[in-house]
């Protein structure tokens, strides 16, 4: 399949779009900054009483709405030729990162040959909410254009941090606060954010170091250090400190150990920087380690890392390789509470270290779609962005016999918002197709929400079969409506990716092109495991075959998962306006009542909140499949992250896994 680098299928199309939405932008703007004007967020409503918010609202005001009557005409002229021009429009644009060239994605084609035990690969999400201006309001969110570059800086900065594993053998030591180290899944003593974690625990950080090269290593926790073949080498590239309880919590001595000639320290407080480039949904704080541009963050987000006797190589090595860090805990399988857990789960301030691909929902605002991508790929080579359809039903009908997108809506008059999703690889893109719903209601009928489904590859065997995995993402209708237009678009999903994975398979069983490694769908389902009111949803066929690492059964999640919607009214307060301050909230039971929103009842008086079972509404979803994988090949979770780095930004959590697909052989 031909993706697709354009909008338009030639520059003549491409040239009278951009003519026509010359003619419409004018007018767009201007609305939106009028209503925009009207809807204060949490912060202005502090500083409505005050002479300076009231002068600006009383000038800009006026002037936004006489500006926009006078640009109607020329929108009128531009939307009667823009409309026409969404029939030859491609459902999205792929882009890719030219001045790499081979030096990326190829580059990690070559790394796994299938011939190891198997490889893990590192998947994210995250609802972003890039909508225009007024609509950010609503939601408490401002600055889009701020915000879209903000966290594009965030996600990469996360992403690319280097990997530093850290055992502690006690948790008694002083040098590093525990609070970072807190977990859901592991009892502990007290009432404040500082408990103290009992002994028995094993914590470490969840960082990849990128070489000198551009190439992620790929180094895992659970890889054998000692062995041969692809995951040997870079497990030589990690830095693994022990901190133990005899010597008073101090770090061990590396070589003593015999670990290796790397030692870590916690850099002294009196050091630490203001941070910088922060968004005014954002402010500087000290130990905010959500920044790119913050080199400084509190002790438990950062490490320093010294290689080498010299002191000459020790600096050069500091400079280079000082990065903040997000503590992970990871405890012992015989110590879990839950003996079946077979995988690390925790609240992290940052992404995943070599996160390999990343799916968001809410890119709706196109300026900060490009924004968002030209931040992106300073990490991800591969980016599908400005994904769905426009324009009237009229238009659509036609684009509906031609277009991928099987079936839209016939209740909405015209689609002025794309689906909102955007998809980044550090992988090749082989194959993307979009659908949209047919059936949204209120004001989604007015975007094209729907879903991505994009085919990857990365691998190669010796026999020159391509690896390749399977990556879908959707953003289903809205909360506050019906539930069963989410339950129907979640049959149209599933008939989606039955037909997707047909329509691009090239293997048969006697002689496989293609050895499937994964299957992973994701995105913002609008239904939480909890809620009474979404018990249909809650039973639905796709989770027998896709699993939620979060999930026991309808209705019941696992007692260490979170809810992933944040209460919008205090999103910027002080307590969990940096990454830190968020992560140690939500570490507690307070904190997670107080910040994150929990189900409501339709058939409750008033819709007050009703007492249910979990910590708060996860409505954005982290799923995998084992079915239609390669002979013996399985899949099994390492990492399930819950994470707070986007703090200010969004009102959503982003959520990370790590899968590791297991081959069945044995490293040689």
């Amino acid at each position: 399949m031909v993706l697709h680098t354009s909008p338009f299928p030639c520059c003549c199309l491409s040239l009278l779009h951009r003519i026509s939405w010359a003619l419409i932008f004018p007018f767009y703007w201007l609305m939106d900054k009028f209503v925009a004007s009207l809807i204060p967020t949490t912060n202005e409503k502090c500083q409505r009483g005050s002479l300076c918010w009231v002068l600006r609202f009383i000038f800009t005001a006026p002037i936004y709405s006489a500006l926009c009557l006078l640009s109607v005409p020329s929108a009128i002229c531009g939307f009667l030729l823009w409309n026409p021009l969404q029939l030859c429009r491609r459902p999205y644009i792929y882009s890719r990162l030219e001045d790499k060239g081979q030096a990326g994605g190829s580059i990690l084609l070559n790394e796994w040959k299938a011939t190891g035990p198997g490889k893990s690969f590192c998947f994210g999400t995250a609802n972003v909410c890039l909508l225009p201006e007024c609509m950010a309001r609503v939601n408490n969110l401002s600055n889009t254009q701020a915000r879209a570059k903000e966290i594009g800086q965030r996600i990469r900065n996360g992403a690319s941090r280097p990997q530093i594993k850290i055992y502690i053998d006690s948790p008694t030591n002083t040098s590093i606060s525990a609070a970072s180290f807190s977990s859901l899944a592991s009892p502990q003593g007290g009432d404040g954010p500082n408990k103290a974690v009992p002994a028995g625990i094993k914590r470490t950080t969840s960082m990849e170091y990128k070489g000198d090269n551009g190439s992620p290593n790929n180094s895992e926790e659970h890889r054998n250090p000692k062995a041969g073949g692809d995951f040997h080498e870079a497990e030589d590239n990690a830095c693994i400190i022990r901190i133990g309880g005899e010597d008073g919590g101090q770090l061990s001595d590396p070589e003593a150990d015999g670990t290796g000639d790397c030692q870590m320290e916690t850099p002294p407080e009196n050091k630490a920087e203001g941070q910088k480039g922060q968004t005014p949904n954002h402010k500087a704080k000290d130990g905010d380690a959500g920044s790119l541009d913050s080199y400084t963050a509190s002790r438990e987000s950062l490490v320093k890392v010294r290689i080498g006797d010299s002191p000459t190589e020790q600096g050069s090595v500091n400079n280079k390789l000082l990065h903040k860090t997000s503590m992970l805990k990871k405890t012992s399988l015989r110590k879990k509470k839950h003996t079946d857990e077979i995988f690390d789960h925790e609240i992290s301030a940052f992404f995943p270290a070599n996160l390999d691909f990343l799916c968001l929902q809410e890119v709706f605002d196109k300026r900060a779609a490009g924004k968002l991508k030209d931040q992106l790929h300073q990490y991800f080579e591969y980016i599908l962005y400005d994904v769905g359809i426009y324009g009237c039903c009229c238009s659509c009908k036609i684009l509906n016999s031609c277009c991928p997108c099987k079936s839209l809506s016939s209740s909405c008059p015209c689609k002025i918002l794309n689906s909102g999703l955007l998809f980044a690889s550090r992988y090749p893109v082989m194959d993307a197709v979009y659908h949209c719903y047919p059936n949204g209601g209120g004001t989604d009928a007015f975007s094209s929400k729907g879903a991505l489904f994009v085919k990857v590859q990365v691998g190669c065997t010796p026999q020159d079969q391509r690896i390749v995995g399977y990556i879908s993402c959707t953003h289903l209708q809205a909360e506050g409506e019906d539930s069963t237009i989410r339950c129907e678009q979640l049959n149209q999903l599933q008939d989606w990716l039955a037909d997707f994975r047909k329509s691009t398979s090239s293997s048969s069983t006697a002689n496989p092109e293609e050895l499937v490694a994964f299957d992973v769908l994701c995105g913002d389902f609008n239904f939480d495991n909890s809620s009474s009111d979404d018990k249909l949803v809650q039973q639905h066929s796709l989770f027998t075959h896709y699993k939620d690492p979060c999930r026991i059964g309808p209705g019941e999640d696992k007692p260490w998962a979170i809810g992933t919607f944040l209460k919008q009214d205090r999103l910027h307060d002080e307590e969990v306006g940096t990454p830190d301050n968020l992560q140690k909230a939500l570490e507690s039971e307070e904190g997670r009542k107080e910040y994150i929103d929990y189900p409501t009842s339709k058939n409750h008086p008033t819709n007050q909140k009703v007492l249910v079972k979990g910590n708060g509404r996860r409505i954005d979803y982290m799923l995998y499949s084992e079915e239609g994988l390669y002979l013996e090949w399985k899949v099994e979770v390492e990492e399930f992250s819950f994470i707070t780095q986007l703090a200010g930004l969004t009102d959503h959590l982003p959520v990370a896994m790590r899968l590791m697909v297991n081959t069945g052989e044995e490293e040689v």
